[in-house]
């Protein structure tokens, strides 16, 4: 019995050796924005705070950019709960088809200033949490957006105003934006960012809705040669999302480290006071690389895209039902409408 037992030691002992020192454990980080976008260097920051934090435990977030992992942004409710990626981020705003009453939160162009953006933000961050955990979802963090200015990019033709755009096609990037340019008979089309480029090239689209700010991290200026800005817009932040059961087993030193570097993410991306130093900055660098300025849409088709958006908010609610309508009404309250 002993010369066995002793065979078995020696047997796990080598077959120890042979395995080497236990791997670190690694989390796939979902991001789907371009490397080159200014949340993404967040991110980074993020995952470069957890792994420092976490050094001696053998623990590390690795970032995938751009949607290289190929999880498409409108499945990710899908696909996060199944544990197929550890930690993702996420924008209400894709995620419509799965989850209607997400779309009854921020629609695109209702808030357009700071002071009603930071009056929105708490409601909103806890709409999100009690919305994802329904899918199975822990949502650990947040990554605000600047407040945008987005403008209408066109590859043959300055356009700016409504008449002119509605003798083209026009990319947006979320389905109230087509409901909401469908009432001002403007045809537009849902395009990811990863196919703007292309469809622009190929003419698929003529003209793409896009914040100058970001322009150039897909290169627009490349395929399009005229821009005027049509409307501000402060955006929901993006959340980050871990599925449930991976969450609940995670070890409380780790959790500690990621909460800790997501309320330092949010601390750092949750500022607004250099949006509008840093959108006329974006718009004199594409200019320097080809794209001309022309005048803004005017005021009266301003106000007139305003009150489109103002419908689209209702009509959304109403059509989704069950908690969007509370969603919408929790929002309101906040803004004090």
């Amino acid at each position: 019995m002993k010369t066995s037992l002793h065979a078995t030691a020696l047997a796990l002992a080598a077959g120890t050796a042979l395995a080497g020192p236990a791997l670190a454990e690694t989390w796939r980080f979902n991001n789907f924005l371009p490397e080159t976008r200014p949340e993404s260097a967040q991110i980074e920051q993020f995952a470069e705070d957890v792994n420092t934090a976490l050094a001696d435990r053998d623990f590390e977030i690795e970032v995938y950019h751009g949607g290289s992992l190929g999880l498409p942004n409108t499945d990710l409710l899908r696909v996060v709960p199944t544990g197929a990626v550890e930690m993702s981020l996420m924008w209400a705003n894709y995620l419509g088809r799965d989850a209607p009453a997400l779309g009854s939160v921020f629609v695109q162009g209702a808030i357009s200033t700071v002071d009603e953006l930071l009056k929105v933000l708490p409601v909103a961050q806890e709409i999100y949490e009690e919305e994802y955990d329904e899918w199975g979802i822990t949502t650990v963090g947040f990554v605000a957006i600047p407040t945008l200015s987005v403008s209408v990019f066109c590859r043959d033709e300055p356009v700016n105003t409504l008449e002119q755009l509605r003798d083209v096609k026009l990319r947006v990037w979320a389905r109230e934006q087509v409901e909401t340019f469908t009432n001002l008979g403007v045809a537009a089309q849902i395009i990811p960012q990863e196919e703007t480029y292309v469809a622009l090239r190929t003419g698929v689209v003529d003209c793409a809705l896009y914040p100058a700010l970001y322009a150039s991290t897909i290169s627009l200026q490349e395929v399009t040669e005229h821009a005027a800005f049509l409307y501000p817009m402060a955006s929901a932040p993006y959340t980050i999302g871990v599925p449930d059961e991976l969450w609940e087993s995670t070890d409380p030193e780790i959790k500690s480290a990621i909460t800790e570097a997501a309320d330092a993410l949010w601390e750092r991306t949750n500022q607004y006071d250099a949006d509008l130093e840093n959108e006329m900055a974006a718009r004199e660098a594409l200019a320097e690389q080809g794209i001309t300025w022309h005048d803004d849409f005017p005021e009266e088709d301003r106000a007139l895209f305003i009150d489109a958006v103002s419908e689209t908010w209702q009509m959304l609610a109403e059509e989704a039902g069950g908690n969007a309508l509370d969603y919408r009404e929790r929002v309101l309250t906040a803004l004090g409408r």
